[in-house]
């Protein structure tokens, strides 16, 4: 029987201007039922707030619960910025809930030294940053990480002009390149820049998305029947 994966979200990036979630759940978990929960102003408001809010957890912690009402056997969060608030959700539901980043933090804190963590949505950096060195730190692995910000981005992605979104991120990668060893993209909306920035900076690019439906395809390959 196939299985009912609910999708969060927090803006509609991934539902109206960038579908690699959904491709990638049709490739790698073809039989599921895919419902997605949007709270299209959440992350706005987590980025004008500059930080999450009780009321922004609260917020999370419905959404958790809406989908858990609606009959989904596993909650898959397709954002970085509000991971901390989603742990908190995940108390409030019996559902299991998994994050998009979650394997990419522990490859890199498993592979990277110095790591860059790279993002165009400002209050992605913390929450990406602090899970992969506390993934290190259970590994008990010394890591240094260098955040950086490519400023604007994400507004003129979701203004539509790819090309520009693109070429600002090429730049700032090139740049981070010269003090890391590995560079993590903390946001799923730069996924399809993975393959350029590597080839760009000779340096191993996580990105979430792959990872984390792998990911969520293994847990999904868990439940029972």
């Amino acid at each position: 029987m196939s299985k009912k994966i609910a999708i969060l979200h927090t803006s509609f990036v991934f539902v109206s201007v960038e579908p690699v979630i959904n491709n990638l759940i049709a490739e790698l978990i073809p039989d599921a039922e895919v419902m997605h929960f949007v709270d299209s102003d959440v992350l706005a408001t987590v980025q004008r707030e500059n930080g999450i809010s009780r009321k922004s957890e609260e917020r999370m912690i419905h959404l958790a619960q809406a989908a858990e009402a609606a009959g989904a056997d596993i909650i898959f969060s397709a954002c970085s910025s509000l991971g901390p608030a989603l742990d908190v959700a995940a108390r409030n539901v019996h559902t299991p809930v998994i994050k998009i980043d979650e394997a990419m933090a522990l490859r890199a804190a498993s592979e990277g030294t110095r790591i860059g963590v790279l993002a165009t949505v400002p209050t992605t950096l913390g929450p990406t940053s602090d899970l992969i060195q506390a993934k290190a730190d259970k590994m008990g692995r010394n890591i240094t990480i260098e955040q950086r910000l490519c400023e604007g981005a994400f507004a003129v992605l979701m203004a539509g002009d790819r090309d520009k979104h693109d070429s600002m991120i090429i730049e700032q990668a090139t740049d981070l390149a010269g003090n890391v060893d590995l560079i993590v993209l903390a946001q799923a909306s730069m996924n399809r820049l993975a393959p350029v920035l590597q080839e760009k900076t000779n340096l191993t690019v996580l990105s979430s998305p792959r990872m984390g439906v792998d990911y969520l395809a293994r847990r999904v390959s868990e439940l029972p029947a």
